[in-house]
């Protein structure tokens, strides 16, 4: 998930908390592991709202492996929020917090 937009007339009516939630179940429904993901500090209950919950102390780093782009470099003050869905991805979760998680997709998707 990125950038969850509401346009301003129709803010207010749950439709962003809705979008979020239906990922959430999406992916519960695909069976998979787990769901990671940052926002913006003063957006956490906004997302705990719908089930997502923070992952202490993990910083995502998109970007490439020459150029990493962290989530918790200076003045990107972003928290890093998660959902552990499967009884594997569960017994992972310890593993998960206060680490630093790379997200690498290629040259062209760089994540940030």
């Amino acid at each position: 998930m990125s950038t969850v937009v509401t346009s301003e007339h129709a803010r207010g009516r749950g439709y962003g908390r809705h979008l979020v939630t239906a990922a959430r179940d999406t992916m519960i429904a695909q069976h998979l592991d787990l769901g990671v993901f940052t926002c913006d500090r003063p957006l956490r209950a906004f997302y705990e709202s719908a089930g997502w919950t923070v992952l202490p102390g993990a910083v995502l780093v998109g970007g490439t492996r020459q150029a990493p782009f962290p989530s918790n470099q200076p003045g990107f003050d972003k928290i890093t929020m998660s959902d552990f869905f499967s009884a594997a991805g569960r017994e992972a979760r310890t593993a998960f917090q206060h680490s630093r998680i790379e997200l690498y997709p290629g040259e062209i998707d760089k994540l940030w």
